[in-house]
């Protein structure tokens, strides 16, 4: 259940076959163990294992929505730029740089 006060993740993760997955989560932990156990994102199904290259928290539910679509349109070369810099990145939702 998802509430004002859970935690709102905006997540990368490798997968197998070198492709990137970006999805959104409130127990971060938990998902990519689905996600390792065949149980995540239909995508991602198949070329498990994962392995998480990005993270970022939001404060809510809206903004972590924002920043996902932005991510999915990014072109891979953006991807990978954004995994290097790492949470530093802020998109246009609003939101500061959280820490």
């Amino acid at each position: 259940m998802v509430t004002r006060s859970s935690p709102h993740y905006v997540y990368m993760v490798r997968c197998k076959d070198g492709t990137l997955y970006t999805g959104y989560t409130n127990d971060l932990g938990q998902r990519l163990q689905r996600h390792n156990a065949g149980q995540g994102a239909k995508y991602t199904r198949g070329r498990s294992p994962v392995k998480l290259v990005y993270k970022r928290r939001f404060r809510s539910y809206g903004l972590a929505l924002k920043a996902e679509w932005a991510i999915k349109s990014l072109s891979r070369k953006e991807k990978k730029a954004l995994i290097i810099a790492g949470k530093k990145t802020c998109f246009r939702t609003g939101n500061k740089k959280s820490t």
